[in-house]
C-alpha cells in the first residue's frame, strides 16, 4: 500500500527463503504461542479470582442474616450449604473443577446458577459498551485526524482540551451531572431523559427499541464522553509521526492533492496503533461499565458485580471476573494476531 511497508517486506522476503524458513510454519508457531499465552493467563486468573475475592472484607452469610431473626444453628445450616465451612483447599479444588466444568456455582443472594445470571445480563452491558465504543472510536478517529493534518490550529487546541478534560473526570461525577441536568431536570432545562433503568415498564404505545434507546442515550454518552479522547490522541500522535515520513513528500511530488495523500496514504498507515488500541479497550469495555451501569442502575453485567461485592457474593464475583478477566485477554491476543496481519514489518520480526 506504502513505500515503508513493501520496502520491508521486499528486502526481507528473500533473506528468510535463503535461511530456509516457511512463512506458514512460522505462522502456526506463533499462533500456537499466543494461544499457549492466552491458556496460561486464564489460568492464573482463575487461581486469582478464588484468592482475591476471599481476602476482601464482609461475611456473606452475615450480610445475608443481618436483621432477620435467625439461631446459630441456622447460620451454621447456612454456611453449610454454601459451602463455606469446608477448608480453603478443599473449595478451591472444588472451584477449579466446576469451572474447568463449565459450572461456575450457585449466587448466594440470587440463588440460581451464575452462568445463567450472566447470561441474562450479558446484553445490556454489550448494547451499552458495545454503542459507545463503535461512537467513541469514529469520533475519536475523524477528531484524531482532523488535529494532527491541522495541528497547532484553533480546532486542534480546542479539540484536544476538551478531550483531555473529560478524560480527567471521573466517570461517576460526569454520570452524575448528567443525570441531575438532563433527566432530572435543573433550572431551565427539563428532565428530558429517564433517570435509570434499561425500559420503561408502562411504556405504553411507544416501541420498546425506541424506549430502551431513550434509556440509552445519557448512559452511551458518558461512556463516550470518557472513552474517546484515547483514540482522539493515539490517532493524533501516530499521524504526526507519519506527516514526516519520506513517501509523504514523494505522493505529493506525484501532484497528487493533500486530501488523497492523508486519506490514501498517512491516515492508513497511522490506524495501526489505534486499531490494537480498540481491541485491547473491547476487552475492557464491559469492566469499564461498571460505573456507567451503577449511576444509570442500568440491568448489566456491571450492576451485577456491583450487588455480588455488597454482599460479598463469592461464586458471582468470581464467575463475573473471569469473564472481564477472560474477554481482555481473548482481545490481547486477537489484537497481537491482528497487528501481526496487517504490518508486513511485524510478520518479517
Amino acid at each position: 500500500m506504502t513505500a515503508p511497508i513493501l520496502e520491508t517486506e521486499t528486502a526481507l522476503a528473500p533473506g528468510e527463503r535463503a535461511k530456509g524458513r516457511r512463512p506458514g510454519a512460522r505462522t502456526l508457531r506463533y499462533l500456537a504461542t499466543k494461544l499457549g499465552e492466552a491458556a496460561l493467563s486464564l489460568g492464573f486468573v482463575m487461581v486469582l479470582s478464588f484468592f482475591l475475592f476471599r481476602v476482601i472484607p464482609g461475611d456473606p452469610v452475615q450480610t445475608m442474616t443481618r436483621g432477620r431473626p435467625v439461631s446459630a444453628a441456622q447460620v451454621e445450616e447456612l454456611r453449610h450449604r454454601m459451602g463455606l465451612d469446608r477448608p480453603l483447599w478443599e473449595q478451591f479444588l472444588g472451584y477449579l473443577g466446576g469451572t474447568l466444568r463449565g459450572d461456575l456455582g450457585v449466587s448466594y443472594l440470587h440463588q440460581r446458577p451464575v452462568a445463567e445470571l450472566i447470561a441474562e445480563r450479558l446484553w445490556p452491558t454489550l448494547l451499552l459498551a458495545g454503542s459507545a465504543t463503535v461512537i467513541a472510536a469514529a469520533l475519536g478517529l475523524w477528531l484524531g485526524t482532523r488535529s494532527a493534518w491541522q495541528r497547532g490550529s484553533r480546532f486542534d487546541r480546542v479539540a484536544t482540551g476538551t478531550a483531555l478534560t473529560l478524560w480527567s473526570v471521573p466517570t461517576f461525577w460526569l454520570g452524575m451531572i448528567l443525570l441531575m441536568v438532563f433527566a432530572v431536570g435543573m433550572g431551565p432545562v427539563p428532565g428530558l431523559f429517564p433517570t435509570g433503568g434499561y425500559a420503561s415498564p408502562d411504556a405504553g404505545s411507544v416501541p420498546h427499541a425506541l424506549d430502551v434507546l431513550h434509556h440509552l442515550v445519557l448512559p452511551c454518552v458518558t461512556f463516550v464522553a470518557v472513552v474517546y479522547a484515547q483514540y482522539l490522541l493515539v490517532m493524533r500522535s501516530s499521524l504526526l509521526d507519519e506527516m514526516g515520513a519520506d513517501y509523504l513528500v514523494t505522493a505529493r511530488a506525484k501532484g497528487l492533492r493533500e486530501d488523497l495523500v492523508r486519506r490514501r496514504h498517512a491516515v492508513p498507515n497511522a490506524l495501526l496503533p489505534t486499531v490494537t488500541l480498540i481491541f485491547l479497550h473491547l476487552g475492557l469495555v464491559v469492566t469499564g461499565a461498571i460505573t456507567v451501569e451503577t449511576v444509570y442502575s442500568w440491568p448489566g453485567l456491571g450492576d451485577l458485580m456491583y450487588q455480588a461485592l455488597k454482599v460479598p457474593d463469592l461464586p458471582l464475583l468470581q464467575g463475573t471476573f473471569l469473564l472481564f478477566s477472560g474477554s481482555a485477554i481473548v482481545m490481547n491476543m486477537l489484537a497481537d494476531m491482528l497487528y501481526r496481519f496487517l504490518d508486513p514489518r511485524v510478520r518479517a520480526a
